[in-house]
């Protein structure tokens, strides 16, 4: 008898929580809440106030978007650092304007659009967040491309890797035979430099040199492929 009783309270409980919860949306929806009306609505305003507010709001394409950020100052000075960086390693012969490079870690693409600049058209560069059309979505650490298809793998910022070793097996796996894999480093010594190398299992040191890649001074060492 105590049970049958217990089964009927909550049975009446619950449909009395639902009769109360049908009730309050239907105030809610027949009612336009107070802070939905603006008193003295102004113009200017660019943000709606509340939720209610369905103003249109104009929507910046991705081409006006880049457009702006590429005009910047900063853009401009960071994607020159870079062009200073390439055109060194173009007048070693590292790689040319037909050359195949692979940009990894390569952020909002101020080393691609470098390379482009300079007149090489086949850049395929990659970042964990895509930055159209410059970068695209793709883990360093497992790259969607067969072995040996890069002349050069460049890599920026080689500290971003979470697996660094992992991250530089990959470089050395796109790259072919006799290319070159070139990473930077915060600026370092020798020390740190021999660490970094003994990362690239299938490649020989090259060059280590002092540069300035976005207003940060960075070792950049290069290194040569051996399959």
């Amino acid at each position: 008898m105590e049970t049958t009783h217990m089964k009927s309270f909550l049975n009446k409980l619950s449909f009395t929580s639902i009769t109360i919860a049908t009730l309050t949306l239907l105030l809610l929806y027949l009612k336009t809440p107070e802070t939905c009306i603006n008193p003295h609505p102004k113009p200017h305003q660019k943000f709606p106030k509340s939720t209610c507010d369905f103003t249109h709001r104009s929507f910046t394409t991705i081409n006006k978007h880049n457009h702006r950020i590429w005009s910047t100052k900063s853009w401009i000075q960071t994607v020159h650092s870079f062009t200073v960086q390439f055109q060194s390693l173009q007048a070693q012969n590292f790689f040319s304007n037909d050359s195949r490079i692979l940009v990894v870690s390569a952020g909002a693409g101020h080393s691609v659009m470098a390379l482009n600049n300079m007149g090489v058209n086949n850049v395929s560069g990659f970042e964990l967040v895509e930055s159209p059309p410059l970068v695209r979505r793709a883990d360093p650490h497992n790259l969607p491309f067969f072995d040996e298809m890069f002349d050069l793998g460049f890599s920026p910022y080689l500290e971003w890797a979470l697996f660094p070793a992992r991250y530089v097996g990959e470089m050395e796996r796109t790259v072919r035979d006799g290319g070159a894999c070139v990473v930077a480093v915060e600026e370092c010594g020798g020390k740190e430099v021999k660490e970094v190398v003994k990362l690239f299992k299938n490649s020989k040191l090259l060059l280590v040199k002092n540069v300035t890649l976005g207003g940060e001074r960075r070792t950049s060492i290069v290194m040569k492929v051996v399959k």
